[in-house]
């Protein structure tokens, strides 16, 4: 099983890529995890739901076929850490890689999100998008290492 992120917008900032770079490097060799970031439609007067689709677009073409969607939504469903490494024990049963998608500035296109596998949420609060991948590696690094038993995890 292969899990990376795909997320909308380039640039990160140092703290915040080499936040993500730690946290990934700690992640299993098995799961081939990668970051695929795509370039934000340029604002250009356009509307908050025309920016959405373009950016819909560019997310489609960059996923594969077959690949679980979990879209990351502030409306997404809440879970916490034992949560997660139960749900990446369902995902390496079923054997499609995982794709954890960020929208851009502006959210996800709302189709897009209704073709997702699932939804979750980081957290109640707005997040900058570098802030909410760097908790999004954490978070994945901490419910592996839950079920590997290793100590970074404490209840």
């Amino acid at each position: 099983m292969r899990v990376g992120i795909v997320a909308i917008g380039q640039r990160l900032p140092d703290w915040a890529r080499s936040a993500v770079d730690d946290y990934a490097k700690r992640l299993p060799a098995e799961w081939r995890f990668g970051i695929k970031a795509l370039k934000a439609e340029p604002r250009d007067g356009k509307s908050a739901a025309a920016l959405r689709a373009a950016e819909a677009q560019r997310l489609d073409a960059a996923l594969p076929a077959g690949v679980r969607r979990v879209v990351l939504d502030e409306r997404g469903e809440r879970v916490d850490t034992a949560q997660l490494a139960q749900r990446l024990r369902v995902w390496q049963r079923d054997g499609r890689d995982v794709a954890l998608v960020i929208g851009g500035p502006d959210g996800l296109d709302p189709a897009f999100k209704a073709r997702a596998d699932e939804r979750l949420r980081l957290s109640d609060l707005t997040l900058p998008h570098a802030l909410a991948r760097v908790l999004l590696v954490e978070a994945l690094y901490r419910a592996w290492s839950l079920d590997a038993g290793h100590p970074y995890h404490r209840e």
